[in-house]
């Protein structure tokens, strides 16, 4: 019988993603330790103004129950935590703080897995540097696309062969509302919409400009070819009312209407987003409702291409489990 490891984690941010992460772990926890060879308890939840402290086994309680926060070095050693797992919100606001906490964690030897993304703007080197010297390692794979793994493929799997291009739709709430856009809806009831089903946010502002799709191209390019995402320019064409008669011209020929986020090594530091038409047999095309895809262009491998991955908490949070289960599990035979 494989003998199981313990890996306490901190968990900052519980709204949507976060919870889903905990309450997965609460359900899964001991199907994971069997399978994988590690169980992840969460020794402590981080609020902005509250914490909590858990035993193994025990549920988050109600927020009214939490304390006030301690220094996060404290809450660190207390839990003895080997990861420190971010699930804060992507906001210019919280950009500083959720640097200034991954590099704590870091500096102390913590491995840092995140589904935040504006410090990885922002902070990339800052934060590559602090792992390195301290032997730590940062996961990121639900800021590139919760559940798609093409964080793990621009990261590692694509070593050594030769990518050269990115390709994607990687914002599931631009492609859900360009699909209904060409079924004749209103951008407004598209956005309506794809809000009843959780995929888009209350404000989808970034889903719709091309931000969200530029940034998770810009890790992804910081990944694969070592970019620093704060010197990556941007230009993004948005999804906007006058989008839906070019989703219906699409459509009438057989053609889909995506927003497509791409860089290249030819054009270094530079993502640009896209409406474009796809035809039938491209990736981009075949999406259906709010799944996402990357085309990792290979000129001697080959096209890689990883899609799928509705958008939704869960998925986001399963990226979460996923990064911490990669940065805990033993690595011997074949894993």
């Amino acid at each position: 019988m494989r003998e199981v490891s313990r890996a306490d984690v901190v968990l900052s941010g519980y709204g949507p993603v976060g919870r889903a992460f905990a309450e997965y772990l609460a359900r899964q926890g001991g199907e994971l330790a069997r399978r994988h060879g590690v169980r992840v308890n969460v020794g402590a939840v981080r609020a902005s103004s509250a914490q909590c402290r858990l035993h193994e086994g025990e549920a988050v309680p109600p927020r009214s129950a939490w304390s006030p926060p301690a220094p996060l070095e404290e809450t660190l050693d207390r839990t003895a935590a080997r990861v420190f797992v971010q699930a804060i919100p992507s906001s210019p606001e919280l950009r500083q703080h959720a640097a200034q906490e991954a590099l704590v964690a870091l500096r102390r030897g913590v491995h840092v897995v995140t589904a935040t993304k504006s410090h990885l703007l922002s902070h990339w080197r800052d934060l590559d540097e602090a792992a390195r010297a301290a032997g730590s390692m940062i996961r990121i794979s639900g800021a590139t696309g919760a559940a798609l793994p093409a964080g793990d493929l621009s990261r590692a799997s694509l070593r050594g062969m030769g990518c050269t291009t990115i390709r994607a739709c990687p914002n599931g709430t631009a492609t859900f509302v360009l699909d209904r856009l060409a079924e004749g809806d209103s951008l407004g009831e598209a956005i309506r919409e794809a809000q009843r089903r959780g995929t888009a946010e209350a404000d989808p502002s970034s889903d719709l400009s091309g931000a969200d799709a530029a940034t998770k191209v810009r890790l992804l390019a910081a990944l694969a070819w070592g970019w620093d995402p704060a010197t990556v320019e941007v230009r993004a064409e948005p999804v906007e009312e006058g989008t839906s008669r070019a989703a219906l011209d699409a459509v009438s020929r057989a053609r889909r209407l995506r927003a497509v986020a791409s860089a290249s090594l030819d054009e270094p530091r530079l993502v640009r987003v896209r409406l474009e038409e796809t035809e039938p047999g491209d990736p981009l095309h075949a999406l259906v409702g709010s799944e996402k895809a990357v085309v990792f262009g290979c000129p001697d491998a080959g096209d890689v291409i990883v899609s799928g991955g509705r958008s939704s908490p869960l998925g986001a949070a399963l990226a979460l489990v996923k990064d911490t289960l990669e940065v805990t599990a033993p690595r011997t035979g074949f894993l």
